[in-house]
């Protein structure tokens, strides 16, 4: 872990001001970013956050159903599993 000699204090309402250069740095936009949050001995860590698919924890094109979100692999394989289902509905109908 690289320290930046940047050091913040935290306000009453237990708030840390994350500086400008570092959200500059790792294009960090105010009010449209979120963080994750974890603890590790006596850190806490801030990581930038990206939602990952339900499935697969992919980052790649994932996309939002229902507040969660789906990669486009997964929607695939969902597909595949519906249409083996629907024939072999069909045989058992018939």
């Amino acid at each position: 872990m690289k320290s930046t000699g940047i050091i913040r204090g935290v306000d009453k309402m237990g708030r840390v001001v994350i500086p400008k250069e570092l959200r500059n740095n790792l294009g960090i936009k105010n009010s449209e970013d979120s963080f994750e949050i974890f603890a590790e001995d006596d850190k806490i860590i801030l990581k930038k956050y990206q939602p990952t698919c339900i499935f697969c924890d992919n980052l790649a094109d994932g996309i939002e159903y229902e507040g969660k979100c789906v990669c486009e692999n997964c929607i695939d394989k969902l597909k595949s599993l519906l249409d083996e289902k629907n024939i072999i509905n069909h045989i058992d109908g018939e």
